[in-house]
């Protein structure tokens, strides 16, 4: 595998540096509406860090989120494809090629409530890609060059996911948030890895915010099972008290991580919640100088 794609780091927590408040329930979302400058800078921060690949603000957004802050769906549409667009002009300012990888974030995101790190809503596949398909329709149609099916915690959402992007026209990646060797939902990895396996338009599988050290042995099982490249960005190490919406803990990412990620499998590589711009600018350097090192041209999107 020559190199790797860097992707960036946490949203939420560069708008915060910036001065954002994010206690609202849709969180990073709220800003398409009332702070679409401040997503547009934090998205060029990580480009000025050295991501090849911006993940939207759409995380959070969704036609039920939106309509209960009053705003209709083709306002909510519009405001899914200016999360694209955010992200576009951000790329725009560099000459180097960027991707844009559109967010579709689990049912539990849209609750508020800490669902997406349990699982298990007590849905069915059918009514999961019922709420999932006419988000990812409207973002496919904003023109991202990937959609980012991330931060899942159970099988069934990801049957889910995967059903809801037939016929969208575009790759998709798929990444699970995990604890230990299960699924949020305590499902195995291997299961949850195998489902992407038959899937041609899943260019990636792997895990996302995560504690670090859960990566490692995710990436190991994800590039085993489902015979694909992994995409990996876990959380800094610091753990997220839901019902008292703050980090604890201390940061245990380490970017020197990054090589066994590669030996591994992995293909796409970041950070998620509370890794920064200058963690990302740490892991361009190291991707940089493996690459320098192994003799070969730069990485390019996949």
């Amino acid at each position: 595998m020559d190199g790797a794609v860097l992707l960036d780091g946490g949203l939420s927590n560069q708008l915060e540096a910036q001065g954002c408040d994010l206690s609202d329930a849709l969180w990073s979302a709220r800003l398409l509406a009332d702070g679409p400058g401040q997503i547009e800078a934090a998205h060029t921060a990580y480009v000025r860090a050295g991501a090849q690949v911006l993940i939207t603000a759409s995380y959070q957004a969704t036609f039920e989120g939106f309509e209960g802050r009053g705003t209709g769906r083709a306002q909510a549409a519009e405001l899914f494809a200016r999360s694209v667009r955010l992200a576009r002009r951000a790329a725009g300012a560099v000459e180097r090629e960027i991707w844009v990888a559109a967010s579709v974030g689990p049912y539990g995101a849209m609750l508020a409530d800490g669902s997406e790190y349990r699982g298990r809503y007590g849905l069915s596949v059918r009514e999961l890609e019922r709420f999932h398909r006419p988000r990812v329709e409207a973002l496919a149609a904003a023109g991202p060059d990937v959609l980012a099916l991330e931060t899942v915690p159970d099988i069934d959402e990801a049957e889910a996911l995967l059903r809801a992007v037939e016929g969208c026209g575009l790759p998709v990646w798929l990444s699970y948030s995990v604890a230990g060797d299960r699924t949020r939902a305590g499902q195995s990895l291997e299961t949850a890895f195998a489902l992407a396996s038959g899937h041609d338009r899943v260019l990636a599988v792997g895990v996302n915010c995560c504690d670090p050290a859960d990566a490692d042995r995710a990436v190991r099982a994800a590039a085993e099972v489902a015979g694909k490249p992994v995409v990996v960005y876990p959380n800094s190490g610091e753990r997220w008290d839901a019902g008292g919406r703050e980090w604890a803990g201390a940061p245990t990412f380490d970017p020197g991580r990054v090589r066994a990620w590669q030996d591994a499998g992995a293909r796409l590589v970041g950070g998620c919640c509370r890794v920064g711009p200058e963690t990302i600018a740490e892991l361009a350097g190291l991707l940089d100088a493996a690459t320098a090192g192994e003799g070969k041209g730069g990485s390019t999107v996949p």
